[in-house]
C-alpha cells in the first residue's frame, strides 16, 4: 500500500520500542508489508529532547504524510505533534496532564525493558508543563482508546480531554490494555491504512 503514510510511535513512560503494544503494531505492519512505514525511536527521558527528536523524524521521514501513535506518556507526546504538524493522532490511555504524577519518579530508576538507568530530573516536569495542550483543536484529527479499568490513569480524563473525537472506551482491561491486538487494527485504519490484510 504505497499511498500509507508513515507512522510514528510514541512509546510511555520509562518504555521503549520493545513494549507490548509497540510490538504489537510492528507485527500487524510487518506481516502486511509495511514495515518500513513505521518509526518508532528510542525516547529519552527529557521531553523537549524526545519532542525535538520526533520533530526531526517526523521532517526527515515523513513531511506532510504521518500519523502519530501514543500510548500514555506518548500519547500526550503525540497531542502535542499532532497540534503542531496538523496530522492525527490515535491516543491510548494517553496521559491527559502527566505533571500530576510524575513529579514523584524525579530521580534514577531503569527502564521497564533493560537494566539501563533511567534518570527523571525535576527540570523534566517544567519541560512537561510548556508541552501541554489545555484543549485539542480538530477533534476529527483524532482517536481514543481508553480502559475502564486503567489503574494508572482515569479514563474519565481521556473522554473529557478528547470530547468530539472518536472514542473507543473498554470496559474493563487496564492501563497496559493486554487485548490490544484486538483493537489495532481499528488505531491502524484511522491512521490512513485502511483494511491492513497480511501480504500475499
Amino acid at each position: 500500500m504505497s499511498s500509507a503514510p508513515y507512522l510514528l510511535y510514541l512509546h510511555g513512560f520509562r518504555s521503549s520500542p520493545r513494549s507490548f503494544k509497540a510490538r504489537v503494531v510492528q507485527d500487524r505492519l510487518e506481516r502486511a508489508g509495511l514495515a518500513e512505514r513505521l518509526i518508532c525511536p528510542q525516547l529519552p527521558a527529557s521531553p523537549k529532547a524526545a519532542m525535538d527528536l520526533a520533530l526531526e523524524l517526523a521532517e526527515r521521514h515523513a513531511p506532510g504524510n504521518l500519523s502519530i501513535v501514543g500510548s500514555s506518556l506518548g500519547g500526550f507526546y503525540a497531542t502535542w505533534l499532532a497540534e503542531r504538524l496538523g496530522v492525527r493522532a490515535a491516543v491510548i490511555n494517553p496521559s491527559v496532564d502527566p505533571t500530576r504524577n510524575l513529579s514523584k519518579h524525579v530521580g534514577v530508576t531503569t527502564a521497564w525493558h533493560s537494566e539501563e538507568p533511567f534518570e527523571f530530573r525535576q527540570e523534566y516536569v517544567d519541560e512537561l508543563v510548556a508541552l501541554r495542550t489545555a484543549h485539542i483543536t480538530r477533534p476529527e484529527r483524532y482517536f481514543l482508546l481508553a480502559a475502564t479499568g486503567d489503574e494508572v490513569l482515569d479514563y474519565r480524563d481521556m473522554v473529557a480531554h478528547y470530547a468530539g473525537a472518536r472514542q473507543h472506551v473498554i470496559e474493563g482491561s487496564d492501563h497496559a490494555i493486554p487485548e490490544f491486538a484486538q483493537y489495532v487494527d481499528e488505531v491502524l485504519a484511522f491512521c490512513g491504512f485502511g483494511p491492513v490484510d497480511a501480504a500475499q
